[in-house]
């Protein structure tokens, strides 16, 4: 947190070519893929499996129907919650129903049933357009494109201006652990708040810890590589925030082994720092009753968020295979990027985009915050998130921390448990 001109690259091929009849579906087989004509698109129903952070829905349904209009092609967005978005796509493929298209945040589930896409992009240097850290989720072993990183997320805190002014207490450009506590704790003892600081329960969350005191559960080669010493150092300021009383226990020990935001803590003005990403940017200005900011990440050992992000994906079981390519490689052109991710408040992934930066129409400071911390991710942070034992490592992480907060574990003993995590997932995804 990349060069193609996608749009007029893409209406010149598909006035050139021809091809099936429209809704018939269309051939997989290597030597029949090849990119979408204009019958393969005029008169096609699309089925795109969506969900959405909030603010990216409308932005979508416009860049959708700009490109109905430019193809012809018809595009059904079916909206699915979350939580239930592995859940209905491991169902459909097993029951060979997959969707044309769909929006994920983890390819990995299912990686083995994912299109190729690059017999059927109209632009062959379509593949390379896109930030290489961000790519590496979406590459496969003989060089498959399987999917494009259509939005970037990155982890970090907001303050509580309001809060921070009452207390005295400047924000600075940057600051170090040490100086984000320190001023947090200020802030709730000149306010009388009950927390310094609310994060997130998520062990995605919780990585950025690890990442900031210098080491991540993946090398760049996606191997195992948590160091326990400095993991532990993380996770002893972590948990003695809570110790603390800085952090609010409860709220991690409650919710058992679930996902939890902690916005309504900050929105409550209960915590004057709230440590989560860049979609929250959105719901906090609609949801807050007073002034807020994103804040550069604290540095320890390194600076810098953690990242995560979205991908489009296609389906070997696609009615529509070049058509979906087609779909996909049209909605991460440049322009469809720029607008996309300004509407929506996200980070674009795309070379071209975050060199000249993006021109946010709303909390535009808030973005180049994030934008400024994007450049500072370590690259082994890229290659941790797109892990496919990553999600398993993330939550043992967030398991053992509980463990200690409960007092029935050390932060040292977190750790060990959580780099025996990471190699046992490993060696699994790995055939080891």
């Amino acid at each position: 947190m990349r060069a193609v001109r996608g749009v007029g690259g893409l209406l010149a091929l598909l006035l050139a070519l021809g091809a099936c009849a429209p809704g018939v579906p269309e051939a997989t087989a290597p030597g029949d893929a090849r990119p979408a004509g204009p019958d393969q698109l005029r008169g096609v129903e699309l089925e795109y499996l969506y969900f959405t952070d909030g603010p990216d829905e409308i932005a979508t349904r416009q860049t959708i129907e700009k490109f109905e209009v430019a193809t012809g092609a018809r595009v059904n967005l079916q909206l699915v919650a979350y939580a239930d978005l592995e859940r209905t796509l491991q169902a459909r493929i097993a029951g060979r129903n997959a969707p044309d298209v769909a929006r994920t945040q983890d390819l990995n589930p299912y990686r083995a049933d994912l299109l190729d896409l690059r017999p059927y992009l109209s632009d062959p240097g379509f593949t390379e357009a896109f930030l290489p850290d961000a790519t590496r989720a979406v590459r496969g072993p003989g060089g498959e494109f399987l999917g494009v990183p259509s939005d970037l997320t990155l982890n970090g805190p907001f303050v509580n201006l309001d809060l921070f002014a009452k207390a005295g207490v400047p924000v600075p450009a940057r600051w170090s652990w040490d100086e984000l506590v320190e001023a947090a704790e200020k802030v709730r003892r000149a306010t009388g708040k009950p927390y310094a600081i609310a994060m997130d329960k998520s062990g995605h969350r919780l990585a950025t810890m690890l990442s900031q005191y210098g080491t991540t559960f993946f090398d760049l080669d996606g191997r195992p590589a948590l160091d326990v010493g400095k993991a532990t150092e993380a996770l002893k300021r972590f948990a003695g925030l809570h110790a603390s009383g800085a952090m609010p226990t409860d709220f991690w020990l409650e919710s058992g082994s679930r996902y939890k935001g902690a916005n309504e803590i900050f929105l409550a003005q209960d915590a004057a720092v709230y440590l989560s990403g860049n979609w929250q940017v959105s719901q906090l200005a609609k949801a807050s009753q007073f002034r807020f900011a994103a804040a550069p990440n604290p540095c320890a050992a390194r600076c810098g968020g953690f990242p995560g992000g979205k991908y489009m994906v296609s389906f070997k079981q696609a009615r529509h295979p070049a058509a979906a390519a087609a779909f996909i490689e049209w909605m991460n052109g440049a322009q469809r990027q720029r607008e996309l991710v300004a509407k929506a408040q996200f980070l674009p992934t795309r070379r071209d985009l975050v060199e000249p930066g993006i021109s946010y129409p709303q909390r535009l400071e808030d973005m180049r915050i994030f934008l400024a911390e994007a450049k500072l991710v370590p690259a082994e942070a890229y290659t941790t998130n797109s892990s496919a034992a990553f999600v398993r490592t993330a939550n043992a992480l967030r398991d053992e921390i509980a463990k200690v907060l409960g007092g029935r574990s050390t932060p040292e003993e977190a750790a060990r448990a959580v780099r025996q995590v990471s190699e046992r997932a490993y060696a699994e995804v790995n055939g080891r």
